[in-house]
């Protein structure tokens, strides 16, 4: 089984960016963490990470055909991007939406999120936990074969 993972814009400044707001790992330390949790699954993962929205929707859109499901952090765009949402839509595949933060807590225009209606569901506000908590639900969505 194999499950995309896909970052949006900025997120490759992690560690470095508002640490108080995003924590101090780096992209790489919390892919490293879905690699160990997805040998423990025996799930394979696809990594992606663009500041470019038509680079995402083509990804989204390729993995219909290798992919079981998808786990998107789509940063920014979660807020502004009808493009991902409707790849996502389009693809049908089960959709995990993740944040390092909790955007219910943040500014106002993050708590709208377009994507969240078209997923299994969303999880934020843990760090790098968001990532391995929406990993561990999609599998087991997958698994379930629901």
């Amino acid at each position: 089984m194999k499950i995309l993972v896909l970052h949006g814009p900025n997120l490759n400044l992690l560690g470095r960016r508002e640490p108080e707001v995003y924590g101090r790992l780096t992209l790489q330390e919390i892919e490293n963490a879905l690699v160990a949790l997805a040998d423990e699954l025996g799930v394979e993962l696809l990594f992606l990470q663009s500041n470019h929205e038509g680079v995402l929707v083509d990804a989204i859109q390729s993995s219909s055909v290798t992919c079981a499901g998808i786990l998107i952090n789509p940063a920014a765009y979660t807020h502004t991007s009808v493009a991902i949402r409707d790849a996502l839509s389009a693809v049908g595949l089960p959709v995990v939406e993740v944040h390092l933060s909790n955007i219910h807590a943040r500014e106002t225009f993050r708590h709208k999120s377009f994507i969240a209606p078209i997923t299994l569901g969303q999880v934020c506000g843990f760090g790098v936990d968001s990532y391995l908590l929406g990993l561990r639900a999609i599998f087991s969505h997958i698994e379930k074969g629901l």
